[in-house]
């Protein structure tokens, strides 16, 4: 397996922006990458956006953000009030939103979810990503669900022990709202990180991993 890292040297800081449809998808799909990643480039800066979110679901989204992001130099935290569940029949006005977000921030890297996710509004943000942001970095996030989508994907970032536990203490501690779900559990959350780190054969045991559809050497 050959292994990629970025052209900027550990210590430089990074420009994130991370998107997604609910509240708890980013932390779910790449927390943990996130948490790596504000630990070894230092002074980065995230863009964290939700798009739908009711008043509880967004008091959550404001938690977990501030544990996630509590070593970014700069954290800008936008949570919208897009209709859940409905995107793609308010396409329109979420197109416009990403247009206006193309104009105030440009990412080195981006998180978004996978193209072919079951879920139609983890589509749509997939879908405007990938037509906003012409030439960058994207890696697009996994959800396990009750549909059975997880895929094969190509990317994989290797994590420690510690890392994983943080990142789904996190996600515990601050969406208790999702709690009765049979899928919010820490034996699920991480087993998939188990699985993907087989997958990559990590050397410590767990990986998040991700689709990138485009790359430069």
């Amino acid at each position: 397996m050959l292994k990629f890292g970025f052209a900027l040297k550990k210590g430089h800081p990074l420009k994130i922006l991370c998107l997604g449809a609910h509240s708890d998808d980013i932390e779910i799909g790449c927390g943990g990458t996130i948490l790596r990643f504000l630990e070894e480039y230092k002074e980065s800066s995230v863009s964290w956006i939700i798009f739908a979110a009711n008043a509880e679901r967004r008091a959550e989204a404001e938690s977990s953000a501030s544990l996630f992001l509590g070593k970014a130099a700069r954290q800008d935290i936008l949570i919208k009030d897009f209709r859940e569940s409905y995107f793609p029949y308010s396409g329109d006005i979420i197109k416009d939103f990403f247009e206006v977000l193309r104009q105030k921030i440009g990412p080195d890297i981006i998180f978004t979810h996978y193209r072919h996710d079951l879920h139609q509004d983890h589509r749509l943000v997939s879908e405007l990503t990938w037509n906003t942001f012409r030439d960058h970095h994207i890696l697009e996030y996994e959800i396990m669900k009750y549909d059975g989508d997880i895929g094969t994907p190509n990317c994989f970032v290797q994590l420690d022990q510690h890392t994983c536990r943080k990142k789904i203490s996190h996600i515990l501690k601050s969406f208790k709202s999702q709690s009765g779900h049979h899928w919010f559990s820490e034996d699920a959350f991480l087993s998939l990180l188990r699985l993907r780190g087989i997958e990559c054969n990590a050397p410590e045991k767990y990986a998040e991993a991700f689709y990138c559809r485009k790359i430069a050497i």
